[in-house]
């Protein structure tokens, strides 16, 4: 009779081993947060595309301005809009901050 080949690796030490490497991000090559990952690339591209707009939107404005036929609300709306978009993620920290979150 021929002796059983031994494994190299049985089921009870690759389940270990996987239990290890799932409570190490780093180990498993994993990425630590997911979702910080998707809400970076989101807010890039966000100001990627407002970045233009908000150059046009200058633009707009100061022809507006020179033909006098532009109202202070659109101008003081155009400056927050603007300040908002840009700032938001100063706005986030310091809201999060104030609020110990």
């Amino acid at each position: 009779m021929r002796p059983r080949p031994r494994r190299v690796f049985p089921a009870a030490h690759r389940s270990w081993l996987a239990i290890g490497l799932s409570g190490l991000p780093a180990l498993a090559f994993a990425q630590a947060s997911p979702f910080m990952t998707g809400a970076t690339a989101l807010q890039a591209n966000i100001l990627a595309w407002l970045t233009p707009i908000a150059i046009i939107l200058v633009m707009v404005l100061g022809a507006m301005a020179m033909a006098n036929r532009m109202s202070w609300g659109w101008c003081i709306a155009a400056i927050l809009g603007i300040a908002i978009a840009f700032g938001a993620p100063q706005i986030v920290t310091w809201v999060r901050g104030m609020f110990g979150v």
